[in-house]
């Protein structure tokens, strides 16, 4: 079997495999680019009034119990903090994926809202549907796009390849 021809099989059925995890990349990713300007994704940052970090983390804790949606009842609820001095902020990135923005001089909540983002990005790499999912679709799923990829390369190519082969043959036998 011809080269071409292997190369378009492949290309007709390994697209086939690819239709479903490929969307979901690609909604995902765009999502995920996107994610600063579309608030629905990530809320967007509200700057607190000092660049100083002077809140005790008790205190931080104990505004955040105050907030029913995030259900935070301890420290174990808490998934993460990202201080952000330069904007007198700290996030709580609670396990429920509510987000509460506190200012960092004075504990203040500045914001309390939803985050969809690290669901999306588990949705993005597959690990949102299990491991078993993630390896044995995901990542073949990307094995097989790098394969389309070399095989599109060699599609594109080699008509290139052929024509200008013809044109310089063509050239030196009416040279000739």
């Amino acid at each position: 079997m011809r080269l071409s021809v292997l190369s378009r099989k492949i290309h007709y059925w390994g697209s086939l495999f690819l239709v479903l995890p490929l969307f979901i990349v690609l909604v995902t990713g765009v999502l995920l680019q996107f994610r600063k300007q579309i608030p629905w994704v990530q809320p967007p940052e509200k700057r607190g009034v000092g660049k100083e970090p002077t809140v005790p983390w008790a205190r931080i804790l104990e505004n955040c119990m105050t907030v029913s949606e995030a259900g935070i009842r301890g420290w174990d609820d808490v998934n993460r903090l990202d201080v952000r001095p330069g904007r007198g902020m700290v996030k709580v990135w609670a396990r429920s994926s509510w987000e509460i923005q506190m200012d960092l001089e004075t504990g203040d909540v500045l914001q309390v809202a939803y985050r969809r983002s690290d669901m999306i990005e588990a949705f993005h790499e597959g690990t949102w549907f299990g491991d078993a999912v993630k390896w044995l679709v995901f990542v073949p799923a990307a094995l097989v796009l790098f394969v389309l990829w070399l095989t599109g390369i060699y599609l594109f190519w080699m008509p290139l390849v052929v024509k200008w082969r013809r044109r310089r043959k063509s050239r030196d036998n009416v040279s000739a």
